[in-house]
């Protein structure tokens, strides 16, 4: 991100809100996703000291003496990449059980540092959550994002737009990553990336792991990039590497735990017994996606089967980001059954179920919307709204709750 830019981000309200009223606020995500700029934005004006624990002195400290190390902190203290220091999170919790008052700290962390069992059972019941992403499409646009509640109240508008056309996979091949974006041009952006994750694989995840096979890991990455909007399968994964399967989804595991890339489960209820329940396989960002395999925005437009599967992604991704915004949880998944029925997308939140479906063509027909009479039959009266997403200039109503909708309206006035 510039420093003469800042990008307005839809956590904030959420992160001064959970700070009027919890000790400690963690804000955990990928390195780079603009964390501390947000963390800073927030605290400098609540006057909040900063901390990093990337310094090496600093973390050393933190690590030979915790309990001396939090008791001189200022009464308001950020600590950044708290994961890099997981000895402290004890004293931590002494700290605010000796003195509990809303907002003492604000922690942010590269990993998902909930699986570290130190913080999972240290800061139980005195810590908010909040996850940041990438910065989303509705954020470069400065836009409130309203896509998702429109899908769950039924409420799809109908005005015309333009088509994206190859904006669309300049869009997609550029990401959300501040750092990446302020490079105007495509190969330095690609270049930016390609050193985020070597960075990040050297970094973090030898932090984290005890794998000895760590030279896998941007092989296998580059595998899950070609596999993005895929069902799991572990042993297609596993196939060039001299690994078991076993030691292959530890890999994941590893990727995930450092979103770089995510699984995205399987929706279904206890009434179903044709669903296929294996996950599909998402990378974190399109723009690292593209950069690991080498694609441009032209090629990503020549390749249509690769187009629509990192347009399928960068739907996810674009949807997970939006619904930071809003302080009542969704939670995303795919639907797919043993007919072969599928949706790209499953929404769930307030007890309502909504459906999306992503087609890279600037054309819709009835086929392309047969997931989604299904998911809606199988939700039953839960089924707010289906939509296949596509590039074209109309929403168009195919009754009963359906439609097909413009790709740019999920991050423009809808």
């Amino acid at each position: 991100m510039s420093r003469n830019h800042y990008y307005s981000r839809h956590l904030t309200p959420r992160l001064r809100s959970a700070l009027r009223d919890t000790p400690a606020v963690l804000i955990h995500g990928p390195r780079q996703c603009g964390k501390t700029t947000l963390a800073k934005t927030v605290g400098e004006k609540l006057g909040y000291s900063y901390i990093t624990f990337d310094d090496d002195a600093t973390r050393m400290a933190a690590k030979a003496d915790p309990v001396g190390f939090v008791a001189r902190l200022p009464t308001r203290t950020i600590l950044d990449e708290v994961q890099r220091a997981p000895e402290i999170f004890t004293s931590i919790k002494a700290s605010i059980d000796s003195r509990r008052s809303a907002g003492r700290f604000i922690l942010t962390g590269s990993a998902n540092v909930l699986l570290i069992p130190d913080l999972a059972d240290s800061l139980a019941g005195r810590m908010g959550i909040l996850r940041l992403h990438p910065l989303s499409q509705s954020e470069l646009e400065g836009h409130r994002p309203r896509f998702i509640q429109a899908l769950l109240r039924g409420s799809i508008s109908t005005e015309l737009c333009e088509p994206l056309g190859r904006n669309l996979a300049l869009r997609i091949a550029r990401g959300g990553f501040p750092a990446a974006l302020v490079r105007k041009d495509e190969s330095r952006q690609r270049a930016w990336y390609r050193d985020y994750v070597e960075t990040h694989i050297q970094r973090d995840v030898r932090d984290l792991s005890r794998i000895r096979s760590l030279d896998t890991l941007p092989k296998l990455l580059r595998m899950a990039a070609s596999h993005t909007s895929r069902l799991v399968n572990v042993a297609d994964l596993a196939a060039p590497f001299e690994l078991t399967r076993q030691s292959i989804h530890e890999h994941v595991t590893l990727l995930e735990r450092v979103f770089l890339v995510e699984r995205l489960p399987s929706w279904h209820t206890n009434q179903l017994s044709r669903l296929v329940k294996r996950a599909k396989l998402h990378l974190c960002d399109t723009g690292m996606a593209c950069a690991i395999l080498g694609v441009d925005a032209r090629q990503l437009e020549a390749d249509r089967t690769l187009l629509g599967a990192m347009l399928e992604t960068f739907i996810l991704q674009e949807l997970r980001r939006q619904s930071t915004a809003d302080p009542d949880p969704v939670e995303f998944y795919h639907f797919r059954d043993r007919d072969d029925y599928e949706v790209d997308i499953v929404i769930e939140g307030g007890g309502l179920v909504a459906g999306v479906e992503v087609k890279a063509a600037s054309t819709v027909n009835e086929s392309d919307l047969r997931g989604l009479r299904k998911l809606q039959s199988m939700a039953g009266k839960r089924f707010s709204s289906g939509v296949v997403l596509y590039d074209g200039s109309a929403t168009i109503r195919f009754g009963n709750g359906l439609f097909a909708v413009p790709i740019r309206k999920i991050w423009e006035t809808i």
